[in-house]
């Protein structure tokens, strides 16, 4: 059974980076965050496609696990996955970024279409999560909650107030994914706050932490399956590639925030299926 979810996983993510190129191609010069976007692909579609206890057709259920994407300009990596379980329809994923759409560059809350929360102002996720997780303990609720957060991000210092909470409050109900890409939006985590010693911090924050390849599904199917440890939060610091799966996007900061010519699509699409 675990081969088989693999190999749809594996199957969603390459749905997936197509979508993500018909809507930054789609986008034109609204541009998009067409890196961040693709080193969250398979830790969305993991989640989505193996691990949430979610049911798309009442999206609105109140026993669902929710995922609460804290680092807002990820969104091509949440809009794609949500896409992949049915709740967001191609032809409504092409008008990313455009007038009357409800899929702009940060999340807005949109539950019938699985956008659980508003995020845009980086930090503020983890703080919603332990709020979220608090309340299935008080409602004796059993669903979990999934933070995915940036290793830029953690330069906030809400983050770490967040990260002293949940231990404090034995929220082993809760789930931070770390996107560790090692950019941010204006270079390189090590020339701007090295994140080099973030599996250390979040250790002496009291967070159970275990390190794996964001992009290894195999390693994200595990580690997410796994029970947290009793009264305490999980962070999985997940290893990734900004522009993860095009040769001219892979490791470029250049990609934070960039318009997608037809020529690097063309590109791109060769790429994908030629794997």
């Amino acid at each position: 059974m675990t081969s088989k979810i693999i190999d749809k996983i594996k199957q969603m993510t390459k749905n997936m980076r197509k979508n993500i190129l018909d809507m930054s191609l789609e986008a034109g010069a609204q541009s998009s965050h067409f890196g961040g976007g693709l080193s969250i692909v398979e830790i969305t579609a993991t989640l989505y496609g193996g691990i949430m206890k979610y049911d798309p057709k009442n999206p609105e259920w109140d026993d669902r696990d929710r995922f609460i994407l804290s680092k807002g300009h990820g969104v091509l990596g949440y809009y794609t996955a949500l896409s992949e379980i049915g709740l967001i329809t191609k032809e409504e994923l092409l008008t990313f970024e455009k007038s009357k759409s409800f899929l702009l560059g940060h999340p807005v809350m949109n539950r019938k279409k699985g956008i659980e929360f508003t995020n845009g102002s980086l930090g503020m996720g983890l703080s919603v999560g332990i709020g979220v997780a608090i309340a299935a303990k008080k409602k004796n609720k059993s669903y979990k909650v999934f933070v995915l957060i940036g290793d830029g991000e953690c330069n906030e210092g809400s983050i770490w107030e967040a990260a002293m909470s949940a231990p404090h409050f034995k929220l082993d109900n809760i789930i931070a994914i770390l996107d560790k890409n090692n950019f941010q939006q204006t270079g390189s985590n090590i020339e701007i706050l090295n994140t080099d010693s973030l599996n250390k911090k979040w250790t002496s924050f009291g967070w159970e932490v275990v390190e794996v390849n964001g992009h290894d599904i195999q390693q994200l199917f595990e580690n997410l399956s796994k029970k947290n440890m009793k009264n305490k939060p999980k962070l999985i610091l997940a290893n990734t590639i900004k522009g993860k799966g095009f040769s001219f996007s892979e490791n470029s900061n250049e990609w934070h925030h960039k318009i997608l010519t037809k020529n690097q699509y063309d590109k791109a699409i060769n790429e994908l299926y030629s794997k």
